[in-house]
């Protein structure tokens, strides 16, 4: 179960403008991005390794017994800028945040992440911690799952598949993938025919159960002020919530916080970052070679102040 990483070499390209520097991958997963990193990385630069996920960590401190300049810590990405410095990084010239599922994670039946699979609904990126896919689902009104499957999921039938939900849960608890994946399709009238009708919702529990979207807000903000100046920060989305989040971030951060209407003296935005990568998509060659990198999305922001 390899993961295979996505733009890696445009990431290193854009995000590597200081090869002896500190560098942190906030997403490790596999080690894909931080391999090709340290292929470029002088031999007195350090890197910082970060993940949720303990099978994630035990590959990292693998890759840290076999090369000096690594440094291995396991959390979240609101807690990027205590776990820097826990590891001797008061700053940083670079930060890689890839918000992709790895592939170990979505190709192992046992994590619960894949409709494909029959397995235990779990989903955690860390499953030593927090409520499982099926605790949530089993504990949540029909009103929240119903906005979580809309907001996160944007799943045209969010309402008919929270209220099919409940009515399973009045003869059983739901516990395993395919018996989602059932009530799924059951409540779907005219499902998408280029999609998994499941695709959607698991989609919503994941980032639901995992904090998803509000620990990439808190994060980016924690990684542009780790951020030296001219450090580079590389963000890789792969749906359309998480880049409008991202793009939005960017945006404010290339052209300054909004100015008080009614100032007694006009005042001039400032920015503090230019953009290095508006938005990059893999191309057709990648995607063939790697259908899961169909949907990516690259950015890439310079500090300038």
């Amino acid at each position: 179960m390899e993961h295979t990483p996505i733009l890696p070499l445009e990431i290193a390209d854009a995000l590597l403008w200081r090869p002896d520097g500190a560098y942190v991958d906030a997403t490790f997963g596999r080690g894909g991005h931080s391999r090709v990193l340290l292929e470029r990385l002088a031999a007195n630069a350090r890197l910082l390794v970060v993940d949720r996920d303990p099978e994630a960590i035990a590959a990292a401190q693998g890759l840290a017994a076999i090369d000096a300049r690594v440094r291995v810590a396991r959390g979240r990405f609101s807690e990027l800028r205590e776990l820097a410095r826990d590891a001797g990084f008061e700053t940083a010239s670079g930060v890689v945040m890839d918000l992709g599922v790895s592939s170990p994670q979505l190709d192992d039946p046992d994590r619960g992440f894949s409709f494909r699979f029959n397995a235990p609904l779990d989903m955690r990126m860390d499953p030593e911690s927090g409520q499982s896919a099926a605790d949530w689902l089993n504990a949540a009104d029909v009103t929240e799952l119903a906005r979580t499957f809309r907001e996160y999921g944007e799943e045209r039938y969010a309402g008919r598949i929270a209220r099919a939900i409940i009515e399973h849960r009045k003869i059983r608890p739901l516990r395993r993938t395919d018996e989602l994946v059932g009530i799924i399709d059951a409540a779907q009238p005219r499902p998408d025919r280029h999609k998994h009708a499941a695709t959607r919702v698991f989609q919503a529990i994941r980032i639901r159960i995992n904090d998803e979207l509000e620990e990439l807000d808190r994060g980016l903000d924690v990684a542009f002020e780790l951020l030296e100046p001219q450090g580079r920060l590389a963000v890789l989305s792969f749906h359309s919530l998480e880049d409008r989040l991202v793009k939005r971030r960017f945006r404010r951060w290339t052209e300054g916080e909004p100015l008080p209407r009614r100032l007694p003296v006009p005042g001039e935005r400032r920015g503090r970052a230019r953009l290095i990568i508006k938005s990059q998509a893999p191309d057709a060659m990648e995607v063939e070679r790697n259908p899961r990198a169909r949907s990516a999305r690259l950015r890439v922001i310079e500090k300038t102040a």
